[in-house]
Parts: C-alpha cells; structure tokens; sequence
C-alpha cells in the first residue's frame, strides 16, 4: 500500500466534525413527522420530569428569558419553559429547522397537544388557557451555533438531543455541553436530554453524527459546571424511535454560580 492511500484511509477513518455536515438540507418535516407526531412514551416521561423540575425550582417566577438550543422541530421543552418566560428564544443552527420553528410557534401543530396536557395537569401551567397564542407572543427562533453563544444570557435553559448528535468527535461533545451552560446565568436551572449510545441517524435521504455517550459522559461533561440531580435513564424499549441507540438520558439541575464556563 503507498503512502497516500494510507493517509486517504486514515482520514476516512477519522471522525466526523460538526463541520463536516450540511445542517442546512435538514429535513425537518420528515425528522418532526418521524419523531413527534406520533407519540413515544420516554418524551412523555421526559415532559412530566421537565414540568415538575421547573415548577419546583421557579416557585412564582415570572417574566425571565428562556432558550432552547438546539431546538431542532421539538417544541416540547419551549413548552416546558413557557410560564415562566417573558421571552423564549429557540435557537438551531439548521436554516431548515428555523423556518420550521418560525411557522411552528405561530401556531403549533395538534400532535403537541398531548404534551401541554401532561404540563397542565400542574400549575402554573394549568392556569394558562391559551398556550398557542402564548407562544406565538413570546417565542422566537433564530440561527445561531452552538458553538457560539453569548456568555451568561439566560435565566433558564433546555438542550435535547443536540450536544451528542452534531458531531462524531468526543471533544465537540463536551464543547456543546460546556457553551450550553456557559450561555446560562449563575444559578439558572436547566435541562438537557441525551441519546444514549446513539450511532448516528437518518433524516430523509441524509446520514447525521453521532457520539456514542452513557450517562457517565453527561456527569464528566457537567462536572464542576452544574449541580445536578441524578441522571434519568430510559430503555429504548420494544418500540425505538429509531435504529442505533440504547436509551435516552434526562439530567436536570443548576448552574453552580461559582463557574468559569
């Protein structure tokens, strides 16, 4: 074997970067019909931990500034937010999936429905009878990377199955994690879902990354930048959202304020 063909191996072998794919051709239709129009029982699970995590640590708060990173064409941890916000920021990096969050918070789809139900069946969100027109009031999508995001912004913050599923490299993973509660202001709580040992995904007619992470490297990511509590682990199950993982991972908890992220 020559020289070149075995540095042309070596690169095809390498893991892909963040950089590597073309976010912009992102089907966000057939990823949202795939995903969330029909319902998977872990995000149902996950919107009830949101809801109760939320309403606990925000007590009568009002009027602050949410974001979603990475918000993709999933509207249930804005949902989440929503009482307590003033404003709401829904970020992604994919032109596709801020056009689809642009049309979507205007007046979302009926297959949210049995999400707000879930939040509602607790206050503050029972107290509010009109979600939609809510939501079209104060949220907001727009571009923006992961990767660079304002420092120490917000009051509260989401992140769902973005930080291990942007790139194939391990060190772009704890980059995401690190920038997500770096944008965050000391003491905001947050929370942050994961795709355990996730092998990379279809979206229409395109391949998407990966790392393969357990909730191990969700603790390593977070530590000494949060307070956490324990991880909630759940099965992939009999009925998987997709080929190529093994569960899903929701950590919840709060920025410590002593951080330098």
């Amino acid at each position: 074997m020559s020289m070149t063909m075995e540095v042309d191996q070596v690169r095809q072998e390498e893991p892909g970067g963040n950089a590597d794919f073309e976010w912009n051709a992102f089907d966000s239709a057939s990823y949202h019909g795939h995903n969330y129009v029909k319902l998977h029982q872990n995000d149902l699970v996950f919107v009830k931990e949101l809801r109760d995590f939320f309403a606990a640590e925000l007590q009568g708060g009002e009027g602050l500034h949410g974001v979603d990173v990475g918000a993709g064409t999933n509207l249930y941890p804005s949902l989440a937010m929503l009482p307590f916000c003033a404003k709401l920021t829904l970020i992604d990096y994919s032109t596709s999936n801020v056009a689809w969050l642009q049309r979507e918070t205007q007046d979302y789809a009926a297959s949210w429905d049995p999400f707000w139900e879930i939040l509602a069946e607790a206050e503050p969100y029972s107290a509010i009878d009109k979600p939609r027109l809510l939501l079209r009031q104060r949220a907001q999508a727009e571009a923006g990377s992961i990767f660079q995001l304002p420092h120490e912004k917000w009051d509260l913050g989401t992140m769902f199955f973005v930080a291990e599923s942007i790139s194939e490299r391990g060190e772009e993973f704890m980059a995401a994690v690190h920038s997500f509660i770096g944008t965050l202001r000391p003491g905001a709580p947050f929370a942050a879902g994961f795709m355990e040992n996730s092998t990379g995904y279809q979206v229409g007619s395109r391949a998407f990354p990966a790392v393969e992470i357990r909730d191990t490297d969700v603790r390593e990511s977070l530590r000494s930048l949060a307070e956490i509590r324990p991880p909630i682990r759940l099965e992939a199950g009999d009925s998987p959202i997709r080929a190529g993982y093994t569960g899903m991972i929701l950590v919840c908890g709060k920025k410590l304020t002593n951080t330098e992220s």
